[in-house]
């Protein structure tokens, strides 16, 4: 069953106006990677609209305080740097980002910031979430703040990290450390899957 306008909303009331944009991408990206069904649906919509604050922000937003940046990062920014690199997004994407995920040329990092519904990250996953999308997302990075490429991404990060088998199990735990790293928000994604489960059932 395809999810409609009304009940997205009922998950994600701040989603406003953005609901009917993503509406019908939302179902393409979801059928085309199987997530179907209420506990997949549940956990999907859970976590990209956790993600992408309710479907308002589908660029990361970098910009830290110092203390944001040695919470976050503490093992690349002492107090010094933190300092001299706080609000600037920028320069904090490239510190945080560089040398890793296949981010190698100056400005990769900011260049392959996390974007989508779920934020795809570092020139490796740019590159794969392409190949797979059929577009180029090396040289247009910016295609993944479309809300189509937005959806679609998600689906497809969501596809080769398993996470279907996990929300059938109900296993919210680990989706979270395999979008996250973590588990930052944990309560808020609970919240929202529990509505979810709800509004879909």
């Amino acid at each position: 069953m395809p999810i409609t306008q009304q009940q997205l909303l009922q998950i994600l009331p701040n989603a406003g106006s953005q609901a009917g944009v993503f509406v019908p991408v939302l179902n393409t990206a979801m059928n085309r990677y199987a997530i179907v069904g209420s506990l997949r649906a549940a956990a999907f919509i859970a976590q990209v609209g956790h993600e992408s604050g309710q479907f308002t922000r589908l660029v990361e937003n970098l910009n830290y305080s110092a203390e944001g940046l040695m919470k976050t990062w503490p093992s690349r920014f002492d107090l010094v740097r933190a300092t001299a690199a706080a609000r600037k997004p920028e320069q904090i994407a490239n510190i945080v980002y560089a040398g890793r995920m296949g981010n190698t040329a100056p400005g990769d990092g900011w260049k392959y910031r996390g974007r989508g519904l779920i934020q795809v990250t570092g020139k490796t996953n740019y590159a794969a979430c392409g190949e797979a999308l059929g577009v180029d997302l090396i040289n247009r990075p910016e295609l993944l703040e479309q809300p189509q490429y937005a959806a679609l991404s998600a689906a497809w990060f969501w596809s080769v990290n398993g996470l279907n088998i996990l929300a059938d199990a109900g296993d919210l735990r680990k989706i979270t450390q395999r979008i996250n790293g973590g588990l930052n928000g944990q309560a808020d994604r609970h919240a929202l899957y529990d509505r979810a489960m709800e509004v879909l059932a």
